[in-house]
């Protein structure tokens, strides 16, 4: 499966507990990734900065759904299942 582009629920849902450059705590979730630009583009992707948990993250069907709502739904449920 391939990202919908321009949704980045899982840059925004979950919480990231790795440092992100400009979040030195990581981000709780809920909150927008500092590193999204105005586009809801990376501006630290590809990059040795990128959390590994980010690098590591592939769309599924199990956690983006088939629509952006979906995708908050199942990222946000994955994320209070695993706190």
């Amino acid at each position: 499966m391939n990202c919908r582009l321009g949704c980045v629920l899982c840059c925004i849902a979950p919480s990231i507990t790795s440092v992100i450059p400009g979040m030195p705590k990581g981000k709780p979730a809920g909150v927008r990734c500092i590193q999204l630009n105005d586009d809801n583009f990376c501006m630290i992707f590809g990059l040795p900065d990128r959390p590994d948990v980010c690098a590591e993250f592939s769309a599924s069907i199990d956690a983006c759904g088939t629509t952006n709502e979906q995708a908050l739904w199942l990222i946000t449920d994955l994320e209070s299942s695993t706190c």
